[in-house]
Order: C-alpha cells, then structure tokens, then sequence
C-alpha cells in the first residue's frame, strides 16, 4: 500500500498532481471523509486545486479522486 507521506514526498514543490483511493487502496467511503478535510483544511504537504472527482456507491456520491498541488510544507 503506497503511504500519502510517499506519494506526497516524491513530488516538487507546485508540482500538480492526483491523489486518489485506489492509490490508497481505501474504499470511496474512507477516502471522501479524508478527502473532505484536505479540501477544507489542506492536506499533509499539499493544496486541493480542482474539484474533487466523485462516484456513485449504493446511491450515495463519494470522492474517489482529488487533484492536489503540492505546497512546501513539511509532510
């Protein structure tokens, strides 16, 4: 399983790039409450730059993608 810390560490600084629950291997359901947060708070070394891409699961809409922009905060 790739760490968000990893994936996040590999990237420069203003560098855009996806971050999404299949990379995570988490569930739609988990990754829409992380996904929640960073979209109002940021996330550990990024930014949310776009609208968050959404699915259907048992009627419900979930995030299962989010396009970031990397930030030069520490992860």
């Amino acid at each position: 399983m790739a760490k968000l810390e990893d994936i996040v560490r590999k990237q420069k600084p203003g560098a855009t790039f996806v971050i999404s629950a299949q990379m995570l291997q988490m569930s739609p359901r988990e990754f829409d409450a992380l996904a929640q947060v960073w979209d109002d708070d940021g996330g550990p070394g990024f930014n949310v730059a776009a609208v968050p891409f959404r699915v259907v699961v048992e009627d419900e809409f979930f995030i299962s993608r989010v396009t970031v922009v990397r930030t030069t905060a520490e992860v």
